[in-house]
């Protein structure tokens, strides 16, 4: 017969404390009948009685007075075990995320997964970051940049800038340069999508239809590239959400269609599910992410 060791000393030590099997039962927030039985099943994996049952009060025997303080020790030390892992599952999952979230959304993530008793802290990074705070394990999990095709999500990419568009989608084509002498537009990339898959696709655009590299270059800082954009003719390569919240027009690309990728890399293998699992909507939202699986 297996006996629940702690259960049981709990039962033993409240009704030594107590006195009585009733009271203790109380203390231990048991019913009588099932502290008896723990205290019983103890007594007969020890071999030997813990209380003297020919008097009206629970006394201890000899052997149930030495085997006390054990129990007590085991019991606290079970206490103590319960708290740490209900701290430990308060202890907030460090989370790396774009640069491009903003505050208002990572704190709506936030709140989603509060919900769920997922407590999250973020830290924005850059792509190539993200990656590499997984594998050295300072966070335990990350939104890294892959492949729209491979991606969990997917966000569309286009070029905004602050004139309003007559057509339907830009064609990088027209930022040719002619004879007229005036400065080339630029089109900037900004750090989020300074990857392969997005920056390499550009570029090679770019190459096929005659503009000069310059033309389609890799900005410092978002920030570097919304100013380089506001008040010229330049365009800014984004998501139509970034384009709304920096006040600019957006049109998808004619020639290419772009758009980022998605994925959680985790330490944990549970860790990368359960947030794809229970968040999945909400951090679409947070991405800007189409609504689809």
């Amino acid at each position: 017969m297996v006996v629940d060791l702690i259960g049981s000393c709990r039962a033993f030590v409240s009704v030594s404390e107590a006195g009585s099997f009733t009271a203790g039962a109380a203390i231990a927030r048991i019913p009588q009948p099932v502290a008896s039985r723990r205290i019983a099943a103890l007594e007969r994996h020890f071999g030997e009685r813990l209380f003297d049952r020919t008097t009206r009060r629970a006394l201890l025997t000899p052997f149930g007075q030495d085997m006390l303080p054990s129990a007590k020790r085991l019991v606290t030390l079970a206490d103590t075990m319960e708290h740490d892992a209900q701290r430990a599952k308060l202890r907030p999952m460090r989370l790396a995320v774009p640069e491009t979230c903003t505050t208002r959304e990572l704190a709506e993530l936030d709140a989603a997964a509060r919900t769920l008793d997922v407590f999250l802290e973020f830290r924005r990074a850059a792509p190539r970051e993200r990656a590499e705070l997984v594998r050295t394990q300072e966070v335990r999990a990350a939104l890294t940049a892959v492949p729209a095709e491979e991606g969990a999500w997917k966000v569309p990419l286009g070029v905004a800038g602050g004139t309003r568009p007559r057509a339907s989608s830009f064609h990088l084509e027209t930022l040719r340069v002619g004879r007229s002498g005036r400065p080339p537009r630029r089109v900037w990339i900004q750090p989020e999508d300074d990857v392969p898959h997005i920056r390499d696709r550009l570029f090679r655009v770019r190459d096929s239809v005659g503009l000069r590299p310059a033309q389609v270059a890799v900005a410092d800082s978002l920030t570097a590239a919304a100013a380089a954009v506001f008040g010229s003719a330049e365009l800014l390569v984004c998501s139509t959400a970034q384009a709304a919240e920096l006040g600019l027009d957006w049109l998808p690309i004619g020639e290419i269609r772009l758009a980022r990728g998605f994925e959680i890399t985790a330490g944990l293998g549970d860790d990368a599910q359960r947030l794809r699992a229970r968040l999945w909507s909400d951090i679409a939202r947070c991405l800007g992410a189409e609504e689809t699986t």
